[in-house]
């Protein structure tokens, strides 16, 4: 449930940023690669700047959420959801405070590659969150062996996962008609509210 709760998180300002930026990911980056790649073909250098900036900022995250999980003595999720909840926080005031929405679509995209090591394991990443190709695959893997006749229930669990990112997405979007970018915020007290909620069951 925690992770399909993040999941939702992932989609919602997912959604929020495709609409604000106009036709960027802030936690797809395989979608930002094709538009990177695409721009390159097209000559269309500003558009590769957008989507290899978003692509960099959420490598950056990545690395900041790795290196706050590896940490020794910690409760690892609650801190690395704790880093989540303050990007997305400094987005939101960014953006209050008229920064540029681009400036502030890379904070967010910051938080949502911290937000993958939620669920690291030795190091690598055990459920992805803002990412469902591999997801997909295996919830097709599972059906396929239900329909060999194999008692696999596994279909379910990534079926709520991709459930999650998809309405995380359709709330994104109703929610950004109303706020605009500043839906941000509510994506940060869903972070907190995750942060103290793990942090709780961790003691």
């Amino acid at each position: 449930m925690l992770a399909a709760s993040l999941s939702s998180l992932a989609g919602f300002v997912d959604a929020v940023g495709f609409i604000a930026v106009g036709g960027y990911f802030v936690s797809f980056m395989s979608g930002n690669t094709t538009q990177a790649a695409v721009a390159i073909a097209d000559g269309a250098w500003h558009d590769l700047l957008v989507a290899g900036s978003l692509i960099v900022a959420f490598v950056v995250g990545v690395v900041g959420g790795s290196l706050a999980a590896s940490v020794r003595g910690i409760r690892r999720r609650p801190v690395v959801l704790a880093l989540v909840t303050a990007l997305l926080v400094i987005a939101a005031g960014a953006h209050a405070a008229s920064a540029p929405v681009v400036l502030c679509a890379l904070v967010v995209a910051a938080a949502m590659g911290a937000e993958n090591a939620t669920f690291e394991r030795d190091g690598e990443v055990s459920i992805g969150l803002t990412y469902m190709t591999g997801t997909l695959v295996k919830l097709g893997q599972s059906l396929a062996r239900v329909v060999r006749g194999d008692r696999d229930r596994a279909w379910l669990r990534y079926a709520v996962l991709w459930s999650g990112l998809a309405g995380g997405a359709v709330l994104g979007a109703l929610v950004y008609r109303g706020l605009g970018f500043a839906s941000v915020w509510v994506a940060a007290g869903g972070a907190a509210l995750a942060t103290l909620v793990t942090y709780a069951r961790d003691l």
